[in-house]
């Protein structure tokens, strides 16, 4: 197959929405799991949002001018994040995801990202292998949660949603635990007002820029993520991911009517060090 890669453009959104949710369909619908998207628009608006931002670099994939897949890599922080990657279901398994990825690690390398991550559907075998393959490493086995709000407090920690005066801490708190802040994704998420931190004694001891798919959280103690979790008014499909080692955290929240959808994986090139805390990672890592 003759296979020729281009830079992404917003024209693309709706050809390469299509595709994404048919890809994400088709490989969960043979392994019987829900799919990640609900429907083509859903996939379609979120590439569209991918498509039309300068700090996420695009790379679509065309077979006798046809567009087959795309791949993005986010390049707002220290570390990038790869995804999503998709490819056309008629196409699958012959060497276009390979080079959609290639190429966005080159971009990386050439860029000097002190780690480049990602998160895998644990259950799809053959991206596991293609990306081992390519240099990552698996870091975090996941656990994607879905369910009813939780509406919980726990006494002496109070959750309140993030100000931009708040910056410094939180930055400073992931900075503690991943060797790396998150930034540019915080500031986005407090413009957005999706952003909450959680206080005890006085101090930010957790924060969350979305507890869901593409949110992440931070914090000193279970007690923090489970304010933050508590707080959420609602976890709309597909969920948020929690890492599966936290067995208080998981446990809790099992017993509060979450439900495990899918096992995922974080996997890693690069920095990475092993987090001196808790955290829930996004989609992207």
């Amino acid at each position: 197959m003759n296979i020729l890669l281009r830079p992404g453009k917003l024209d693309d959104a709706e050809l390469c929405g299509s595709i994404c949710y048919e890809a994400f369909k088709t490989i969960a619908e043979q392994h019987n799991f829900p799919p990640d998207l609900t429907d083509s628009q859903t996939s379609i608006g979120l590439l569209s949002q991918l498509l039309a931002r300068e700090d996420i670099y695009s790379v679509i994939a065309e077979t006798d001018g046809r567009i087959v897949g795309s791949n993005f890599l986010w390049e707002s922080s220290q570390i990038a994040g790869v995804g999503p990657i998709t490819v056309d279901p008629p196409v699958q398994n012959s060497a276009v995801g390979r080079k959609l990825m290639e190429d966005v690690l080159r971009r990386a390398h050439e860029r000097h990202f002190a780690g480049i991550r990602l998160v895998q559907s644990a259950y799809h075998n053959r991206s596991l292998a293609l990306y081992t393959k390519l240099g990552f490493a698996a870091r975090e086995p996941l656990s994607n949660l879905q369910g009813p709000a939780i509406d919980v407090e726990i006494p002496g920690y109070a959750a309140r949603q993030a100000k931009f005066s708040d910056l410094e801490e939180c930055n400073r708190l992931c900075a503690q635990m991943h060797g790396h802040d998150r930034g540019p994704e915080l500031i986005d998420a407090i413009k957005q007002g999706t952003a909450m931190v959680v206080e005890h004694g006085d101090r930010i001891t957790a924060y969350t820029t979305m507890i869901g798919f593409f949110g992440h959280a931070v914090g000193k103690s279970n007690e923090g993520l489970k304010v933050l979790i508590g707080a959420t008014p609602g976890f709309p499909s597909p969920g948020f991911m929690l890492p599966t080692r936290n067995t208080e955290l998981l446990r809790w929240c099992l017993n509060r009517g979450l439900r495990i959808i899918q096992p995922m994986t974080l996997m890693s090139i690069g920095l990475y060090n092993q987090p001196a805390g808790v955290f829930l990672p996004s989609v992207i890592y």
